[in-house]
């Protein structure tokens, strides 16, 4: 039995280092193609990779690139949502993690690539990253060719049967939840909270 092909464009999104290259992986694991370049190479900080698309970077200037993307899924960092055009439906699995986790790992990140993480206190980053996701979350529920589901990356590391389930059938149903639920790898959980 096959799937009815998918019309919607599947979007992963969230701030970065919030799990998102990890639920890309589970959905093309899953069974949707995933609308990837291989320009940014794996490395320590994403040792599976970081599925991205550098179109998506100027879909506000040229969205043509979504001519060929209902039916995958692609990866897209949280405030270009607010760039996606009408006419398409999108299904979107926001990635939430805890912030203090998401800041910690973003530093990592940065140190490592020899970047200096800016002048803003943690308190700081913490209301901006709030204000941002709430500003998207008001965009998507005020835009019907979106639906979103939120996902917990911390729960997904400890309990992922879940929210496997719930990402399952919100694109659709058919997907192979043993080979997402594959994906998920505790080893690569760093920077914890707490």
């Amino acid at each position: 039995m096959s799937a009815a092909p998918r019309e919607f464009l599947t979007i992963v999104s969230g701030l970065p280092r919030s799990g998102t290259s990890m639920m890309m992986q589970m959905i093309h694991a899953g069974g949707i193609p995933a609308l990837t370049d291989e320009i940014r190479k794996a490395d320590e900080d994403n040792p599976k990779g970081y599925y991205e698309f550098e179109p998506v970077k100027r879909t506000k200037k040229d969205a043509s690139w979504l001519k060929q993307a209902p039916g995958k899924v692609v990866k897209m960092v949280h405030l270009l949502l607010l760039d996606m055009p009408a006419g398409y439906e999108y299904r979107v699995v926001f990635m939430r993690r805890a912030l203090e986790e998401v800041i910690r790992s973003q530093d990592v990140m940065l140190q490592r690539q020899g970047k200096d993480s800016g002048d803003l206190s943690k308190e700081q980053l913490i209301r901006a990253f709030e204000a941002q996701i709430e500003k998207v979350e008001k965009y998507v529920a005020e835009h019907p060719n979106f639906k979103m589901l939120q996902v917990n990356y911390n729960q997904m590391i400890n309990d992922p049967a879940p929210l496997v389930a719930q990402v399952n059938d919100f694109l659709g149903g058919d997907l192979d939840t043993d080979a997402m639920m594959a994906v998920v790898d505790p080893s690569l959980y760093r920077q914890r909270h707490g």
